[in-house]
């Protein structure tokens, strides 16, 4: 799995790694230092356990009964990504919008995917949801959510943690591709034009826009951005897909 992960992942990381430590270690040689990450730690905890309080309060909880569709196609996905086991997931009302994330709490990993996303597996597009699934796994297999706390520094260095984020992205895409090959390209689209009207997109149209809607402030929304444009992200897909690099549908 390790051809999966984007080189550009490994290259911020490292970069990342050194200025985290860099200022890890300039902080702990004062005590206001030692002070201020007592009290960003602390901070951290209380606003994240408010939100997975919430999460287990109001979201739902997938299973064999619950949903079971999800369930059958996350529980063969973790095998695949050979998880050591497959983490809760929640089902969220988020008011239309359509997003699912992997987020962890004391150790704990925990995989959230908001309604209208899920109502993908009753329009027949179960591939879709299925790529979707996998991405935000392989956040967790590349333990993308427990190199955060310790990257944190580096994650508020302009343009550095942005970078770092969207090459993740990449990676997960590739994974999402390799093991869902088949709902990749239609399962980033969802993301651009709604759970319905992605199915009528015309994906060589789309990817062309690579080309045509440049400029400064597209450019530069980007590179400020967690997340690569989606005209990118389908167009890397498409390339590996094209190039037999995702050959191995496993759902």
């Amino acid at each position: 799995m390790e051809s999966l992960v984007n080189p550009k992942e490994k290259f911020y990381f490292g970069i990342s790694i050194a200025v985290s430590v860099l200022v890890y270690l300039v902080l702990i040689d004062s005590l206001v230092g030692i002070l201020y990450i007592i009290l960003g730690m602390l901070a951290g905890l209380i606003f994240h356990g408010l939100f997975i309080g919430s999460l287990k309060g109001n979201g739902i909880l997938v299973s064999e009964r619950q949903f079971p569709e999800v369930h059958r196609i996350a529980s063969q996905l973790a095998i695949d990504l050979e998880l050591q086991e497959l983490p809760p997931i929640y089902i969220l009302q988020a008011g239309g919008m359509l997003n699912a994330f992997a987020t962890k709490f004391l150790g704990r990993s925990f995989v959230v995917i908001y309604s209208d996303v899920l109502e993908l597996a009753y329009e027949k597009g179960e591939q879709e949801l299925a790529f979707v699934v996998c991405h935000e796994l392989a956040h967790i297999k590349r333990k993308h959510l427990t190199w955060r706390l310790f990257l944190y520094p580096a994650m508020l260095v302009p343009f550095l943690g942005s970078a770092y984020s969207r090459a993740c992205e990449y990676t997960c895409d590739r994974f999402g591709a390799h093991f869902v090959p088949n709902g990749a390209e239609r399962g980033l689209l969802v993301l651009a034009a709604g759970k319905q009207l992605y199915r009528t997109v015309n994906v060589q149209e789309f990817v062309q826009q690579v080309d045509g809607e440049r400029g400064f402030w597209v450019w530069f929304s980007e590179v400020l951005s967690t997340h690569p444009n989606l005209t990118k992200r389908v167009v890397a897909i498409g390339q590996k897909t094209a190039a037999g690099s995702y050959d191995n549908p496993m759902v």
